[in-house]
């Protein structure tokens, strides 16, 4: 059975680079009915945040990637925790001391800082000189039994190798041994490294395909030699391309946001960022852009994924993202608005109101945190425009007499709302002789103040004749 993880460390929010690692994972579990893993590397316990953990499991859940196994969904591999899972780490490390694939390290910090300065002085890449790897067995015992501060290292290889990997994106990489150090297997504190870690928990778990960024390629070596002393078979591996700014850099949190739980507050929908998100990196063999989840998972495989980095385009997200906002029902467009209406000067307008300006400004919107700006024409009182395009619909004489013949006609009127409107502009045109945009663009740029906006007949419902008979005055000059 195919079987995919997605491990992150607690140390944060969830960002785009990992969303994109746990959507290719789930995507191609689920094109071949096979199980989607959810695992927290949390052995680094000084970047250890409180709460990590239930939010990046909401936030894979907001992006509509549901688990098979994890931390409170159950199953038949757990815990899923790694700092619950310690006495299989230690049982390994063990056992790799046993077979002489690995051995204590008593070297204090001091002494590694003073190795590798001197090895920079040199000219040489700063590494592990292998000091412990070479003491004597009876002294070895005699400082474990004095419980001298120690840690776990893999031994690489005497003589040099070259090692291949068979990439599903990249095909064949080869790296040198030479290349690597012997590895920290198990920490100072009892906890393991992530290589050793990963590896254990990786084959336990029976992972097929693991999914990773590409940063992680150098690390293959020390997976590839502890699956090897082992005697495990490696899974599959897919190292991804970097996402990367528009400037070619890789992307970061300096240049902008890159946390998912900051899209979803910026009023992206889910749909749509999982979508934009699926095409950094894959492409399709046409030219469609829009995807659904279940079309995604159909046509996903590593085929079509491109080794070069791919550009985070913040604009072609806005476009994708209008693009899902505009195929929404009212209904389910009102209830994913509702949270966004609640941050608004305008939360206690009456919900028949908000409901049907929300479906006016629906393909206005680029994302819902613009609702409060596309709010303000229909409930806020506005000075007069200075806009240049407003003033240029408003200034000529068949503009002025619209106006000044649409207000003597509504002066006497009880009331006004949109369908009173349209018989109004039809006595103003018999009485003028001006029709279609000429008669139209003067109404709209005095009672909304812009030439492009909200459906005009909705505004005058709202505004009423008090408010419309104001501007329209007020456009006068």
């Amino acid at each position: 059975m195919i079987r995919l993880r997605f491990a992150p460390s607690p140390t944060g929010h969830l960002h785009i680079g990992g969303l994109r690692t746990a959507l290719f994972s789930w995507l191609y579990a689920r094109h071949h009915q096979g199980a989607f893993i959810f695992r927290l590397e949390d052995t680094d316990r000084n970047r250890l945040v409180e709460e990590a953990e239930t939010g990046l499991i909401r936030m894979l859940e907001w992006a509509g990637l549901d688990l098979d196994e994890g931390p409170g969904v159950g199953g038949d591999h757990g815990p899923y925790r790694q700092s619950e899972r310690l006495e299989r780490y230690h049982a390994t490390a063990q056992q790799l001391v046993a077979q002489g694939d690995a051995y204590p390290c008593f070297c204090s910090p001091e002494r590694l800082e003073q190795v590798k300065t001197a090895q920079r002085e040199r000219g040489e890449t700063p590494r592990y000189d292998q000091h412990c790897r070479h003491l004597d067995p009876a002294d070895v015992q005699q400082q474990l039994d004095a419980g001298t501060p120690h840690v776990i290292r893999m031994k690489v290889p005497d003589i040099p190798e070259t090692l291949v990997l068979d990439d599903l994106i990249r095909g064949k990489v080869a790296i040198e041994t030479t290349q690597t150090e012997d590895q920290v297997l198990i920490k100072g504190d009892g906890f393991p490294t992530y290589h050793l870690a990963v590896v254990v928990d990786d084959h336990a778990m029976g992972i097929t395909h693991v999914v990773r960024g590409e940063e992680w390629l150098p690390s293959f070596p020390k997976h590839l030699l502890l699956y090897r002393y082992l005697g495990w078979t490696p899974p599959q591996f897919a190292h991804l391309p970097l996402i990367l700014n528009a400037d070619r850099t890789k992307l970061s949190k300096r240049q902008g946001a890159v946390a998912v739980e900051d899209f979803e507050a910026a009023g992206y929908l889910p749909e749509a960022l999982v979508n934009f998100v699926a095409l950094l990196g894959w492409s399709p063999d046409d030219d469609q852009e829009l995807f659904p989840l279940p079309e995604l998972i159909e046509r996903f495989d590593w085929s079509r994924v491109n080794k070069s980095g791919a550009v985070f385009d913040r604009d072609k997200l806005n476009w994708m993202n209008q693009q899902y906002l505009q195929q929404l029902e009212p209904d389910d467009l009102f209830a994913r608005a509702r949270p966004f209406l609640q941050q608004t000067r305008f939360a206690d307008r009456p919900e028949e109101q908000l409901q049907r300006v929300v479906a006016s400004v629906q393909n206005r919107l680029v994302t819902l945190q613009d609702l409060e700006a596309q709010l303000v024409p229909f409930f806020d009182e506005r000075p007069p425009s200075t806009d240049p395009d407003v003033q240029a619909v408003l200034a000529p004489e068949t503009a002025q007499q619209v106006l000044s013949a649409f207000i003597a006609l509504l002066e006497p009127e009880p009331a006004l709302d949109g369908a009173r409107l349209g018989q109004l502009a039809k006595q103003v045109q018999k009485q003028t002789g001006i029709k279609g945009k000429d008669l139209w663009m003067p109404l709209r740029a005095a009672i909304t103040q812009e030439v492009q906006g909200p459906d005009l007949h909705l505004l005058v419902d709202l505004f009423g004749k008090d408010k419309c008979l104001r501007l329209l005055q007020q456009a006068q000059h």
